[in-house]
């Protein structure tokens, strides 16, 4: 394998250390992104002789040259069964480059348990939280650090997109700090389409959402149904609706009026949210764009919503989802071949390409040099890299590499986050659950079902927001 500059940092500077101690020969340490020439770190730790800061901190480089080795960093979050074995096979180059034992714990009840733990004092020294909301209610409490003191800001402003920086900000008793770093990242504002037959139809992907509304016409016209939509999920009916209002909202107005709908400043029944709405039923209420008609969309689970896609002839088109959702495809498609994906193209040019999606981010509760080394690296995309090549992550950092995602699906979703003008999390998830997971899934599945108008429903969330 090349050699990259940490490659050969780490070797000059074991080889500098050995001969000094006993003339020996160096031994070479495993390969490191390549990274930006170092900086001033964010920290004060004591370097080494001879150990530069890199440009995360200087605990990480003190890290790569030994000096915490047989050190212990714990680690909780929501990683469980196989998601757990691929999360600590994707830390172990790191912890035999730099000695650091990082001890991981899952938990299927996780939002409980960490509640517990940090209420009782006894927290693991880094937590990954899957919805930043949990975090933020810690952050309030004054429990989590300030991750801009133990990695450089300038690093941080150079590997993520300020959206993530924005949402990583929380306020604390004291003001705002940088709560966590953004880890693994995931999209919803993706497009899927049988690709073959499409192709073969002779349709183009539409850039911009009146190129795909007059492509919805079209398929129409040919005599077919473009959309497929169904929103049934049990006790949680109603979120894939709710997803496309999200979607509808990051591009019609600007992210300081999405933040203040998910903070619940600026109300449902408002100009903004009847406008975004509008672009959602123009689709879901004409019965010659939706497989089924709109009847069909409230009883249609969304796990099976796509499939007529693959039917021969397609009996729909279009299924708007997260990336997630190939999990439910039938059994042998090829992605990229009897499959593919559009982004969800803007509206309002104003607005950029914004991205609708999730992630985890890690939080440090316990300050030594050690946890700070580990923060550090999860800063970077080499972190992630085991997990990426393995399948089921996708990196938020901008100096992870592309060629690491090995279906041209997967990859190509990476591409649209790494390329998104913005970013913004699902906004139901970071509402209170009363209007959350709560009366706006009901609302809008009632909405879409007929029972109550669009008045109604839009009044109702309002009216359950917590006083």
């Amino acid at each position: 394998m090349k050699k990259t500059f940490w490659q050969l940092f780490a070797l000059l500077l074991i080889a500098s250390m050995l001969l000094a101690a006993c003339g020996g020969a160096a031994t070479q340490a495993p390969a490191q992104t390549e990274a930006p020439a170092a900086t001033e770190a964010a920290t004060d730790a004591p370097a080494p002789a001879g150990v530069e800061a890199l440009p995360q901190g200087q605990e990480l480089a003190n890290a790569y040259a030994g000096e915490y080795s047989g050190t212990v960093v714990t680690m909780s979050g929501p990683f469980t069964d196989a998601d757990a074995v691929i999360f600590e096979e994707s830390i172990k180059s790191f912890e035999e480059a730099t000695g650091i034992d990082i001890q991981y714990a899952g938990s299927k009840e996780f939002e409980a348990s960490i509640r517990v733990a940090v209420e009782g004092g006894t927290v693991t020294d880094i937590v990954d939280f899957p919805q930043p909301g949990l975090l933020a209610s810690f952050v309030a409490q004054g429990k989590a650090i300030d991750v801009s003191t133990v990695i450089n800001p300038d690093w941080l402003a150079e590997n993520y997109i300020e959206s993530w920086l924005q949402m990583g900000t929380m306020e604390g008793p004291d003001g705002p700090i940088m709560a966590g770093i953004w880890a693994r990242a995931n999209g919803k504002s993706f497009v899927f389409y049988p690709k073959a037959a499409f192709d073969a139809a002779g349709y183009t992907v539409p850039e911009t959402w009146e190129e795909m509304m007059e492509l919805t016409a079209q398929i129409a016209s040919d005599g077919d149904t473009p959309w497929c939509i169904g929103i049934e999920s049990g006790a949680a009916t109603g979120w894939t609706m709710t997803d496309w209002l999200e979607e509808t909202m990051l591009r019609t107005t600007s992210l300081e009026n999405y933040d203040a709908w998910v903070a619940g400043e600026l109300k449902f029944d408002s100009p903004e949210v009847r406008n975004a709405l509008k672009y959602v039923t123009d689709i879901w209420f004409n019965d010659a764009y939706v497989y089924g008609g709109r009847k069909s969309i409230p009883a249609t689970f969304f796990g099976d919503a796509p499939a007529p896609m693959f039917d021969n002839p397609p009996k729909c088109w279009f299924h708007r989802q997260g990336n997630f959702i190939t999990s439910f495809f039938p059994e042998g498609l090829n992605p990229g071949v009897d499959y593919d994906f559009f982004y969800l193209p803007p509206i309002d040019p104003a607005y950029g390409k914004p991205v609708l999606g999730a992630g985890d981010i890690y939080a440090m509760f316990n300050d030594r040099p050690e946890v700070r080394a580990v923060m550090q690296y999860f800063s970077t995309g080499e972190s992630l890299r085991g997990w990426i090549e393995a399948g089921g992550a996708i990196s938020p950092h901008n100096d992870s590499d592309l060629d690491w995602y090995g279906d041209p699906v997967t990859r190509k979703v990476a591409e649209v986050l790494k390329n998104a003008s913005s970013f913004r999390f699902d906004g139901s998830d970071l509402m209170p659950g009363a209007v959350g997971a709560g009366s706006f899934w009901k609302s809008m599945t009632d909405y879409v079902s007929g029972s109550i108008d669009e008045d109604t429903a839009l009044q109702q969330i309002d009216a359950s927001w917590p006083k």
